[in-house]
C-alpha cells in the first residue's frame, strides 16, 4: 500500500485539522494579492525613503552613512521652510474649499432631474482630464498679456492681472487649478454617501417640519460623518503630494512662492543629485500627512 509522507503525523494530529474553521482564514487570501501590491508599491518605497535619508552620496557615488545629518541641515535651510510653509498653506486652503464645492456639487446631483446623469458627467470632465494637459491649458488662460482671464477680467475693468508670474497671486493660481481638477473628483464620493441615505430619513425629518438647510445640517452632513472623513484625509494626502502644477507650469517660482515640499523633493533628487536630503524631505513629508490624518481622524471620529 503507498504510504502518504506526513501521515502518521497527520493522523496524530486529524483533530486540529478537522475542528479548525478554514472560513476564517479563506477570506485573507482573496484580499493576499492587494496586500502584497501595496507593500510593494506604497510600504516598500517609504521604508527605503526612511532608510535612504540616513545616507549622503560622495564622490562617485558612493553612499555614506551620516545618519539624522539630512534633517539637521533642513532645519537650517530657509529654502526648506519656504517649501514647507507652502505646503501647509496650500492643504489648509485647497483641501477644505475643494470639499465645500464638492459637497455642494454632489447636493445638486443628487436630485431626481431630467438629463441630471449629462449634468453629472459634464461636470466630471476635468477628473478625465491628463493634470499636465489641464495644466497647460491652464497657464494659456493665465497668460498675463494674451490669456483670456484677463480678457475676461477687463470687460469688468480689472486691469491686468500677472497670475503665475507674481509671486503673491502664484500659489492662489495653482490653489485655482487644483480646486478645479479636484472637486470632481470628491464630488463623486459624496454623492455616492448621499445615494446611500435612505429616503425615508428625509421624509422623517420633512414631517417634523424640517427646512431644506436644516436637514442638511441635522440630517445629512451628519450621516455622511464616515464619508467626510474618508474624503478629507484621502484630500490631505493628494494635495501634500502634489507636484505637476509647480513642475509643469512654474517651476517653484516665482520667487520660490510656489515650491512646495514635494518639487522641492523632486529637485534636491534630479537637480542637485542630492538624494539623501530629498529622502529626508520625503519622511518630513510623511510626517507631516501622518499629523493631518491623526488630526482629522480625531476631529471625524470615523473609527464609530
Amino acid at each position: 500500500m503507498l504510504a502518504i509522507p506526513g501521515a502518521k503525523f497527520l493522523g496524530k494530529n486529524r483533530s486540529i485539522y478537522t475542528n479548525f474553521n478554514w472560513k476564517l482564514i479563506i477570506p485573507y487570501f482573496f484580499v493576499l494579492p492587494a496586500i502584497l501590491i501595496l507593500a510593494i508599491f506604497k510600504l516598500f518605497p517609504v521604508f527605503i525613503s526612511l532608510y535612504g535619508s540616513l545616507f549622503k552620496t560622495g564622490a562617485k557615488s558612493v553612499s555614506i552613512f551620516v545618519g539624522f545629518q539630512n534633517y539637521v541641515e533642513l532645519f537650517t535651510d530657509s529654502i526648506f521652510y519656504i517649501s514647507l510653509k507652502n505646503t501647509v498653506v496650500f492643504n489648509l486652503v485647497t483641501t477644505p474649499v475643494q470639499i465645500f464645492f464638492a459637497f455642494l456639487l454632489a447636493l445638486v446631483f443628487n436630485q431626481r432631474l431630467k438629463g441630471i446623469k449629462i449634468y453629472r458627467s459634464i461636470f466630471y470632465m476635468p477628473v478625465a482630464t491628463s493634470l499636465v494637459m489641464a495644466t497647460i491649458v491652464w497657464s494659456m488662460m493665465m497668460n498675463p498679456y494674451q490669456g483670456i482671464l484677463n480678457s475676461f477680467l477687463g470687460m469688468f475693468g480689472i486691469p491686468n492681472q500677472k497670475f503665475l508670474t507674481d509671486p503673491k497671486q502664484a500659489l492662489w493660481c495653482v490653489m485655482l487649478i487644483a480646486t478645479w481638477k479636484g472637486t470632481p473628483y470628491w464630488m463623486m464620493f459624496l454623492l455616492a454617501g448621499l445615494q446611500g441615505i435612505s429616503d425615508s430619513v428625509f421624509e422623517a425629518a420633512l414631517i417634523d417640519g424640517a427646512s431644506g438647510l436644516k436637514r442638511t445640517v441635522y440630517v445629512t452632513i451628519p450621516l455622511l460623518k464616515n464619508t467626510f472623513g474618508f474624503v478629507f484625509i484621502s484630500n490631505t494626502i493628494a494635495n501634500l503630494l502634489l507636484f505637476v502644477p509647480m513642475y509643469v507650469q512654474t517651476k517653484g517660482g516665482p520667487m520660490n512662492s510656489t515650491n512646495v515640499l514635494m518639487y522641492e523633493a523632486y529637485k534636491s533628487a534630479y537637480n542637485y543629485n542630492n538624494m539623501g536630503r530629498s529622502y529626508a524631505i520625503v519622511g518630513i513629508l510623511l510626517l507631516l500627512s501622518m499629523a493631518f490624518v491623526a488630526i482629522q481622524n480625531r476631529f471625524f471620529d470615523i473609527t464609530d
